[in-house]
């Protein structure tokens, strides 16, 4: 299928055509537009769409073409697969599956991201309902459910395009903080206030949490594809010994193989029994350690339950250092189940 652009420059005639300056024209390999008396292709009844976008909310030639462009994509996928444009709403659906799969999981050349999948989804939603309403075609591809929109305080109901992927919000996109944002993150954590006083309103848990968010900001280099372990105690790590020959030493490596050190202070700087990589683009997925049980020809991570873990922590110290601490745990805290 050949995609042209309408110019009236240079034609000898005694009116100048309706059609729009610059305005995409589809044409068949033959070049044909009807197979009989009154029988339209379905490249002429895309070209009578596009002659009317201007008049129905896209005045812009940049969006004309991309309207075409869209539709005809469209076209050329369901003729490799035996698929009309005007097919039944069966037919249509099987292929509408199909062009998904094609643009999400095919080579990197024919992917779409979501929004310009979102977009092209759109686009053909409001072709097929012209040519309901036109009497072209009698089924489309699409399902809808309701919704309620609400704009400037006015509800209205509207119809929602199930095939239109969802986009995460602009606020779940950042990828760092600012310098004195991140200050606030870490008092906001920990229950206090923007000057460092006690807040009238926190969560629980507060140490958890403030443990929890010093962890994410001290592996930021996971952003860039450093893989660190996520770690849990050893006693030996805070005072600078050896945590033993069963430890993984180092916070990770890079693309290179390089070990990359713990951040001072990190939480990181633990020794552990299993590690788990992780990375802020997908699930974090174990990984078997020194130490660690096989079974079944396969490499597993053995992990300690909680109440183990904390046994395996504390038999490592004196008796006396652990009464010592435990009576600053007050019963608020989160540590209470420290207590011996």
């Amino acid at each position: 299928m050949i995609l042209s652009f309408f110019s009236s420059r240079g034609w000898d005639v005694e009116h100048r055509p309706l059609i729009p300056e610059e305005m995409p024209v589809l044409v068949d390999d033959d070049p044909c537009f009807e197979d009989g008396p009154a029988a339209p292709r379905p490249a002429a009844v895309v070209n009578r769409w596009l002659r009317e976008l201007p008049a129905s909310g896209a005045p812009a030639p940049s969006s004309w073409e991309n309207y075409a462009r869209a539709v005809k994509e469209w076209m050329e996928f369901l003729a490799e697969h035996g698929v009309g444009l005007f097919d039944s709403r069966e037919r249509l659906k099987a292929g509408l599956s199909r062009y998904a799969e094609h643009r999400a999981a095919s080579p990197l050349k024919a992917r779409f991201v979501a929004t310009t999948w979102s977009q092209h989804m759109s686009i053909l939603s409001l072709f097929y309902r012209w040519a309901i309403n036109e009497g072209y075609a009698t089924a489309e591809p699409f399902t809808y459910r309701a919704a309620r929109a609400l704009f400037t305080g006015t509800g209205r109901e509207v119809k929602v395009n199930l095939a239109v992927r969802r986009t995460p919000k602009p606020h779940v996109t950042i990828k760092y903080l600012e310098p004195d944002f991140t200050e606030l993150f870490r008092k906001g954590l920990r229950g206090l206030a923007p000057d460092g006083s006690q807040d009238t309103f926190h969560g629980r848990e507060m140490t958890r949490n403030a443990a929890v968010g010093d962890l994410a900001l001290a592996t930021g280099p996971a952003a860039a594809g450093v893989h660190l372990p996520a770690v849990l105690g050893d006693p030996h790590a805070a005072s600078g010994a050896d945590p033993g020959a069963d430890s993984i030493p180092g916070a990770g490596r890079d693309h290179q193989g390089q070990e990359i050190p713990h951040p001072p202070g990190s939480p990181m700087r633990h020794s552990p029994r299993c590690t788990t990589t992780w990375s802020w683009t997908g699930r974090p997925q174990r990984r078997a350690a020194v130490g660690a049980r096989r079974g079944g020809g396969a490499s597993r991570c053995w992990c300690p339950s909680p109440m183990q873990r904390i046994e395996q922590v504390l038999e490592r110290f004196d008796p006396a250092v652990l009464t010592s601490a435990a009576a600053e745990v007050g019963d608020h805290d989160a540590e209470l189940p420290l207590r011996p």
